[in-house]
């Protein structure tokens, strides 16, 4: 079968290669083998490949972490999936792979709906979810500000906090996105800047604002800080902006604000698997009704590896890779 892995980690344009691997084989009790369909290339992905991430798979290895597929073999004991069926790729299994070994506990048929945007339910509608709910326990009609309010996990973030009753400040670092981000829904939507909390202030009413999701780091830390409540939480899960964030002790200090970090491996990892498909069961109609959707820059074969990377590095939209 083939896949895409790589043998050394470094550009991701040039240590990728499609390989031909032996068949995954008949699965196991309690496993299913999974034909892919679709599997989007994350920043997350570009950073594990450059050997720059929290995570160093073992070498040689077959890359991705989410996607979405047929199912083609299923082993004894699995009752709740059948041939035929869509599933995801459990995160954070090997998916750019023609066929995926997988176990199927907490794995569920998936309904119908685009198969590029179920291909994205992996990992930035529940890191948006998680972090929305597993910090703080937000009252119906509280604000939340996050900025990186354009990327897959911003415009995930959206429509789920909507879905809780939550109202949104997204902020964003281009004036012509802001159009589009209200479009699906923002609240209140702002370029960044130092006046933000201003602005924000102005915007809501000056309404406390209990939690910040920062996926930018540099001065934007800086600027989401300013916008917090009295003993307010920030929450990093990125910093895209490559740079180190600034956060002003006085803060922290003089108004007891808190700062977390949030990684979607350590989640999985103390989950049980009915708090896994629980969430996936909350998330996956957000998804398949279009609620929550993100661009698509462009799909690819296995083949078109070295062209799909240089797309997903230019950040505008999703590059999905597709078997073959």
């Amino acid at each position: 079968m083939q896949a895409i892995q790589i043998e050394a980690f470094g550009n991701p344009a040039e240590v990728l290669k499609v390989v031909e691997l032996p068949d995954v084989g008949a699965p196991a009790e309690g496993e299913v083998v999974i034909a892919l369909e679709a599997s989007p290339i994350n920043m997350s992905d570009l950073l594990m490949i450059s050997g720059r991430y929290g995570h160093r798979p073992k070498l040689p290895s077959v890359m991705g972490t989410e996607g979405v597929g047929r199912v083609v073999a299923v082993g004894a004991g699995v009752k709740h999936l059948k041939q035929g069926d869509r599933t995801l790729v459990p995160y954070p299994a090997p998916a750019w792979a023609e066929r995926i070994r997988a176990d199927a506990t907490r794995l569920r048929p998936l309904p119908s709906g685009d198969v590029h945007q179920l291909a994205m339910l992996g990992i930035n509608p529940p890191t948006a979810y998680l972090m929305l709910t597993d910090f703080l326990s937000l009252p119906s009609g509280a604000w939340v500000i996050q900025n990186s309010a354009n990327s897959g996990v911003g415009r995930a973030l959206i429509p789920i906090a909507k879905s809780l009753g939550l109202k949104t400040v997204s902020v964003v670092r281009r004036e012509d996105v802001v159009a589009e981000i209200k479009a699906i829904g923002g609240d209140v939507v702002l370029v960044d800047g130092p006046d933000l909390a201003k602005r924000v202030a102005t915007e809501t009413g000056k309404a406390p604002i209990a939690l910040a999701i920062d996926g930018v780091g540099d001065s934007a830390t800086t600027n989401l800080l300013g916008c917090l409540a009295e003993k307010g939480v920030h929450v990093f899960y990125s910093t895209i902006s490559g740079k180190p964030s600034v956060v002003p002790a006085a803060q922290l200090i003089f108004r007891d604000i808190s700062m977390r970090g949030f990684w979607l491996a350590h989640w999985f990892n103390r989950a049980k698997p009915d708090q896994i498909t629980e969430m996936y069961d909350r998330l996956t109609p957000l998804v398949a009704s279009g609620a929550i959707s993100s661009p698509i820059a462009g799909t690819y074969r296995f083949a078109e590896i070295a062209e799909a990377i240089t797309v997903a590095a230019k950040n505008r939209g999703k590059a999905l890779l597709t078997a073959g």
